[in-house]
């Protein structure tokens, strides 16, 4: 195991979930997963643990969904005194593990701080963040006080995404 202090220069990662709970007393974890589905988590053997400004690396030994959510169990945390040590652990992983997207696929954080661009060339601001909802993700744009949402559906209102460019091209109406 390896503790990162925060002068260390991190790698780059992304958050993908927390620690919220001990089960058992065998060093069992629960585990808030923000993948989807929520099993996805699993397929990461080294997890990245923040806490308080603080990293430590832990390998992952075992996991499996239980009820509605997720238990995990690492290497060395043998007994529930150990796993009470990462409560509340945010679970970064590296993002060069993440699997490649097929075109025209995007993880959310590479849409943020995209610039926002209607059909006649009127910047509407920058995504701030992507929101889901049950019918489909949410652009959430923010220009100086205002925010605007536009529904993240390509085709229809997403023209173009241009990573490279950093900006995206939507049909939305300006007064909307």
């Amino acid at each position: 195991m390896r503790s990162q202090s925060e002068s260390e220069t991190p790698l780059d990662t992304i958050t993908l979930g927390v620690i919220n709970g001990v089960f058992g007393i065998k060093g069992w974890v629960k585990v808030y997963s923000s993948t989807d589905p929520i099993e996805n988590i699993l397929e990461y053997k080294t997890w990245r643990l923040k806490q308080k400004n603080q990293e430590v690396v832990v390998k992952l030994a075992d996991g499996r969904r239980h009820g509605k959510g997720i238990v995990a169990k690492f290497e060395g945390y043998d007994d529930r005194n150990a796993a009470e040590t990462l409560l509340k652990a945010e679970i970064n992983v590296s993002v060069g593990e993440l699997p490649k997207l097929s075109e025209g696929e995007y993880y959310w954080r590479d849409l943020v701080g995209l610039e926002v661009i209607n059909m006649d060339g009127k910047s509407y601001g920058l995504i701030d963040y992507m929101m889901p909802t049950v019918a489909n993700d949410v652009m959430v744009i923010k220009s100086g006080d205002a925010e605007r949402l536009i529904p993240f559906i390509q085709g229809v209102y997403v023209l173009n995404v241009d990573l490279d460019a950093k900006a995206v091209q939507v049909d939305w109406p300006e007064d909307f």
